[in-house]
């Protein structure tokens, strides 16, 4: 504007100063309480906002300092443009202009541009209830590995458990590509889970690891989907499972459910019904509980009268058969300091046949013998092998994973407890707690939605401290529903799921979307200041600032976009957040440049009577006739009508109150 050197640069200081530190503190405010996320989403997810707000920080010493710098040393002679200058100056005014027109045909029309807005979010609401966009709150990316759970029947010796987990292992060999695998582990003895490692005989696993996702290769769920039939086929195995990991939360499976309860035998049923109800659960696979199976056991108990028949001491009974399985201590002695017992007992194959164990013959006072069967009355049945509790009650957990191309957490967990109702009856003495992934979705909910609401306090502290007003805040928080919009619009083109981690971004993108309203609305602010009518106003302030506002806003979208559209790999996790900020941010700008500048002129146009003089607005300096002039073809712009010259000419210092009229009333 012709302007020298460090004037320009001061000058161009004065007017962004105050609307890019705003900018820059609200979407500090967005994100910072953030950090504050209880739970396994907050620890994995805290560093982003500490990382954001540092950057911000650091961009503004960029801006204020080594930016202007920069251009001083550069020195740029703006009196002989280029050619690429004079194209870039022709297409800027050429969007100025057209976007002028259409804002001024929406200033006309103001109901027409709310109704549509309305309906545009009522629309997107529906799409939200209605299902259309996929729900999954715990979207993650799975590791490229893979874990084969095998339970065998109780009291199967470890060879056998072995042999069985090598026969699944040559069927998933068998029905892996070459290229996809990069090492496949068989063992039995134990078997690792999401929380804990389990051992025994009956316990096997298989361990595959696969390369990484590259040139065609088949993601983890085609393969186990793959593999599932064959690896089921496989004889021997009471229970086979699927064990998959993710690169982030949660640490529990979608469905886990806790049967709790006072008798085992109750808490069993209830847990076996429950399973029958998971199961016909469309989307529901690798169902299973923490109920272990124990060994056979024996359990004997004295015949008193077979006992006194053949005239022994029920004590000798006792000894006789402690000394069949425990032994008993008949000396002691010292062994480096140590006491060591010796014990004695029978040898331990006898007791390998219960029917051998219960043959063996009691000497009797009179000479005879008599089998010891003869003198117990027992039973056998299958042993606990250990009991859980929670809150301090006997508990079974019944866990599921889900395929969420079919369904997803809150569905199948509303639809299990709808089914347990009817049942409910049945087990008196049982409850169900819900839990697993259900719990941290809960958490982090409840706590997204109150640091949300901290957030958007914080924002309205920043902006009225800036604006001084309590209606202007409220007009540019406007712009969080209008990018929430494009959030769902979004997901729903790109076929991404709806995420704690996305809304997560929509969180974020709250301070982002208000930057474009905070440069719109201190422009229009200034010119007000100076005396302009509001129309014209907001409608100067519209066309010097789209440019930068569309520059800002398509720099933010472009450096997410290669995430967004997963150019460089795609991911469950992060590509719904960069989604969300994309086509909220998109949205938002387009809604903030159109909707926002119409709420503006609606809600602070001033009465005529408040005008009584309009100085000249700054940008039209020179000649009174020429400002005339130019007066006459922004009434024509802003009416429809052309304008005619009447009157005298304009002072170069104001306007008379006739011509302030007119003025506003072409506004």
């Amino acid at each position: 504007k012709g302007l020298q050197g460090v004037r320009a640069v001061l000058a161009a200081l004065g007017e962004v100063a105050a609307p890019v530190s705003t900018a820059v503190l609200t979407t500090i405010a967005a994100f910072l309480p953030l950090m504050l996320i209880p739970g396994v989403l907050g620890d994995f997810m805290r560093v982003v906002p500490v990382v954001v707000s540092l950057a911000l920080l650091i961009s503004l010493v960029e801006a204020y300092w080594m930016l202007p710098s920069h251009i001083l040393e550069w020195r740029p002679d703006l009196t002989r443009p280029s050619k690429a200058q004079r194209i870039r100056e022709k297409i800027t005014a050429r969007i100025r202009r057209s976007y002028a027109r259409k804002l001024i045909f929406l200033l006309r029309r103001p109901k027409l541009g709310y109704v549509l807005t309305a309906l545009l979010l009522v629309a997107v609401l529906g799409m939200l209830f209605r299902g259309v966009v996929r729900v999954d709150f715990f979207a993650s990316d799975l590791f490229r590995l893979f874990y084969v759970n095998v339970e065998m029947p109780p009291g199967t010796s470890l060879e056998y458990t072995l042999k069985t987990v090598r026969d699944i292992e040559r069927e998933i060999r068998s029905g892996l590509k070459p290229e996809e695998v990069r090492a496949i582990v068989s063992y039995a003895g134990q078997r690792f889970t999401e929380k804990e490692a389990l051992f025994g005989d009956e316990k096997g696993q298989v361990f595959v690891s696969l390369r990484p996702h590259t040139g065609g290769r088949r993601g983890v769920s085609e393969i186990i989907a793959s593999l599932r039939g064959a690896v089921e086929s496989v004889p021997g195995p009471i229970a086979v499972s699927f064990l998959r990991r993710q690169t982030g939360p949660p640490t529990s499976k979608p469905v886990s459910i806790k049967v709790r309860g006072d008798r085992l035998s109750e808490i069993r049923g209830a847990a076996a019904e429950l399973k029958q109800i998971i199961d016909q659960v469309p989307g529901t696979i690798d169902i299973s509980d923490d109920d272990t199976k124990g060994r056979m056991e024996l359990s004997v108990r004295l015949n008193a009268d077979a006992i006194t028949r053949a005239g022994l001491d029920p004590a000798d009974v006792v000894r006789i058969v402690r000394l069949y399985v425990d032994g008993e201590s008949v000396a002691s002695m010292q062994y480096l300091g140590e006491k060591l017992d010796v014990r004695v007992r029978a040898r331990p194959e006898s007791m390998q046949d219960i029917d051998g164990f219960l043959g063996h013959t009691v000497g009797l006072p009179d000479g005879n013998e008599i089998a010891l069967g003869e003198l117990l009355d027992h039973e056998t049945y299958r042993a606990t092998n250990n009991v859980h509790r929670y809150n301090l009650r006997r508990s079974i957990t019944v866990d599921a994973d889900l395929d969420p191309s079919v369904t997803d957490t809150l569905t199948v967990n509303r639809e299990i407890k709808q089914a347990w109702e009817v049942l409910a009856g049945r087990f008196p003495g049982v409850d169900l707690d819900f839990s697993g992934e259900m719990d941290d979705i809960q958490e982090s909910i409840n706590a997204m939605a109150l640091l949300f609401l901290m957030g958007m306090g914080l924002i309205y502290l920043i902006l009225g401290t800036l604006f001084k007003s309590y209606t202007q805040p409220l007009l540019i928080l406007t712009t969080v529903p209008m990018a929430f919009i494009g959030v769902v619009l979004g997901l729903f083109i790109s076929g991404n799921p709806l995420s704690l981690y996305t809304l997560y971004g929509v969180i974020a993108l709250a301070g982002i979307a208000a930057n474009d309203a905070i440069v719109l609305i201190s422009t229009a602010n200034r010119l007000q200041a100076s005396g302009w009518p509001v129309s014209r106003c907001i409608l100067y302030a519209a066309r010097r600032r789209v440019i930068p506002i569309l520059i800002t806003s398509l720099t933010t979208m472009a450096g997410l976009f290669s995430l967004a559209a997963g150019l460089g790999g795609e991911s469950l996790m992060w590509s719904p957040v960069a989604t969300a900020i994309v086509w909220g941010l998109g949205f938002s700008t387009v809604l903030t440049l159109s909707i926002t500048s119409l709420l503006y002129n609606t809600l602070f146009k001033p009465s005529r009577e408040e005008v009584q003089t309009l100085p000249l607005p700054p940008s039209l300096n020179g000649r009174a006739e020429s400002l005339y002039s130019r007066l006459l073809r922004s009434l024509t712009l802003l009416t429809g009508k052309p304008a005619r010259k009447t009157g005298p000419s304009l002072e170069p210092k104001q306007f008379t109150r006739r011509q302030a009229e007119l003025y506003i009333r072409g506004s």
